[in-house]
């Protein structure tokens, strides 16, 4: 994982880590050198995150989602699997019957604050990587920010294709203009490409392949 995050962060940055889950990124992040801000809205992840990084001042904890606009919204609680809960219900939808996503439920609602990337920068600064992991709400997300850091990743999904390509558009819109993928959690980059090629890539992927991120750069 340091090796990926490598080629993207440098001791000294800063580095923002949306939908930080339990911290694996964090932890890669601050042995990079970064300084982290991470959003995290579950109060029960929240406060793993607070036992774990609490005490470290490189850390700023944030207990909010993120989104195109701030304020409150439901959010859909996965009891068994917490790291699936999501303010889309959309991506609900799309588990439904989906092969490899069975028995999944998302069984309680919760409000809970709602902040944007532009917010965000605002508070802490401009950040040189932002990683953003926020189940079926990365368009979401990235429609709440209105200018191109250094660079990205966001999440995508087979059962959720189109928010992948809606989030390629929205940072084509903001000026990235390269891009590629890494499958699951192989931790291994494809080759550099245009939103283009990575949009039919990621169209004719099998519903087997399930998840990955895609990175983004400016050139």
């Amino acid at each position: 994982m340091d090796a990926l995050y490598a080629r993207f962060i440098k001791p000294g940055d800063l580095v923002f880590d949306v939908g930080a889950h339990v911290g694996d990124r964090i932890r890669s992040f601050r042995r990079l050198g970064a300084h982290v801000v991470a959003a995290e809205p579950q109060p029960a992840l929240f406060r793993t995150l607070t036992v774990l990084f609490g005490r470290d001042d490189a850390v700023t904890l944030v207990p909010s989602a993120v989104g195109r606009v701030a304020g409150t919204a439901p959010m859909m609680i996965n009891l068994d699997n917490p790291t699936t809960s999501t303010l889309s219900r959309d991506f609900i939808e799309a588990s439904r019957g989906a092969e490899g996503w069975e028995g999944q439920a998302w069984s309680q609602s919760l409000p809970v604050d709602v902040t944007t990337l532009d917010e965000l920068i605002s508070k802490h600064g401009s950040p040189s990587f932002i990683k953003l992991d926020v189940e079926g709400f990365e368009a979401e997300a990235l429609a709440g920010l209105s200018h191109c850091v250094t660079a990205l990743s966001f999440e995508f999904t087979t059962i959720q294709r189109a928010v992948g390509l809606a989030s390629l558009e929205r940072c084509t819109a903001l000026g990235y203009t390269r891009f590629c993928a890494a499958l699951g959690e192989s931790q291994r980059l494809g080759e550099w490409l245009n939103a283009s090629d990575v949009a039919n890539w990621l169209m004719t992927l099998p519903h087997s392949a399930n998840s990955g991120d895609i990175y983004a750069r400016r050139d």
